[in-house]
């Protein structure tokens, strides 16, 4: 990845976590292990296409606690170590898993077609993942309403390239509102407990 690029998410992502950190001093809830985006993001919103190839959005994961990853299928290393972690906090959690989904939002859609989302994350869970894509304006506005940063890098002479993009989840409690953001620096059993706590809202 470009160091410019990666110099630009984690400035992008730290304004965000220090926002919410300050927001989170005024609250005397028992503090969560992932960064609070509660009133700091919008609500689970957005127009696409599943990798069923039927139409999308947002609300079609009410009732549902939404864990949304920005990706891409020819990911080298970072997405399938992301949906395999995720693999592991939903083992964490058990049955509460079924409360669940992940959805998987392409930031390369010019590659991945339904058909090929499907596969990917059905080889990580046929359950509760959903691959989704759409136009690439489409993808754009779904970026940028949650602030994630991604570009495509120079082919090869192949052809290939590569697509660097911001690695968090976002977590969405039922009614679709943003409540979690989750990074790699997180443990797998603090994503677990947060998550439960937010499936369990009258908890949270």
């Amino acid at each position: 990845m470009h160091a410019s690029f990666l110099a630009f998410s984690a400035r992008r992502l730290a304004v965000l976590i220090s926002l919410c950190a300050l927001a989170a001093c005024s609250k005397p809830a028992v503090p969560w292990h992932l960064t609070d985006v509660s009133g700091h993001l919008p609500d689970l919103d957005f127009s696409l296409v599943d990798d069923g190839g039927a139409p999308v959005t947002g609300q079609s994961f009410t009732g549902k606690t939404t864990l949304v990853y920005f990706g891409y299928t020819h990911c080298p290393d970072v997405c399938p170590e992301t949906m395999a972690r995720l693999m592991q906090v939903l083992q964490r959690v058990g049955t509460d898993a079924d409360a669940t989904r992940i959805v998987f939002v392409s930031v390369d859609p010019a590659r991945d077609t339904p058909a090929l989302l499907r596969s990917y994350v059905r080889a990580f869970d046929e359950r509760h993942a959903v691959g989704v894509t759409g136009t690439n304006r489409a993808i754009e506005r779904v970026a940028q309403r949650y602030r994630v940063a991604y570009q495509m890098e120079k082919r090869d002479p192949n052809g290939a390239y590569e697509v660097t993009h911001s690695s968090a989840v976002y977590i969405f409690d039922a009614a679709g509102h943003a409540r979690l953001l989750a990074t790699d620096r997180d443990s797998i059993d603090d994503i677990a407990a947060d998550l439960k706590r937010v499936i369990h809202a009258k908890d949270a």
